[in-house]
């Protein structure tokens, strides 16, 4: 199963068109299972508590997270968390907006999917 890392509660249009896309092709064209937080998960949880714990237990099964990285989604940068530390392999799908000179979790992101060919 591949772990798909997205923004979900400040998706834009735009995201959301092309992460779907992308999920639409992993699950059709290259039948892959594929674990997609807003779809797979119910997001109506008043703490966050059971999503945090859905999401944990999707990526203890999953092979492989890809990610489409958004900065502001906070969700997303605790998933990161969660998938560096079951040490899962990753790919950076894509990032929505530029690195910057210091550091940062993009470039945790590529130093990790560098690492070890985690990018396979």
């Amino acid at each position: 199963m591949i772990y798909i890392i997205c923004p979900v509660r400040n998706i834009t249009k735009e995201q959301q068109q092309e992460i779907e896309e992308y999920v639409y092709q992993l699950e059709n064209k290259y039948n892959q299972d594929v674990h997609y937080p807003p779809r797979d998960v119910n997001q109506d949880d008043e703490t966050g508590f059971n999503i945090c714990n859905y999401h944990l237990e999707a990526l203890k099964n999953c092979q492989k997270v890809h990610i489409f990285w958004d900065n502001n989604s906070k969700g997303s940068h605790f998933d990161l968390g969660m998938a560096f530390a079951l040490g899962k392999k990753i790919k950076l799908i894509k990032a929505y907006q530029q690195d910057i000179k210091e550091k940062s979790y993009l470039k945790v992101i590529k130093c990790y999917e560098n690492s070890k060919g985690f990018s396979n």
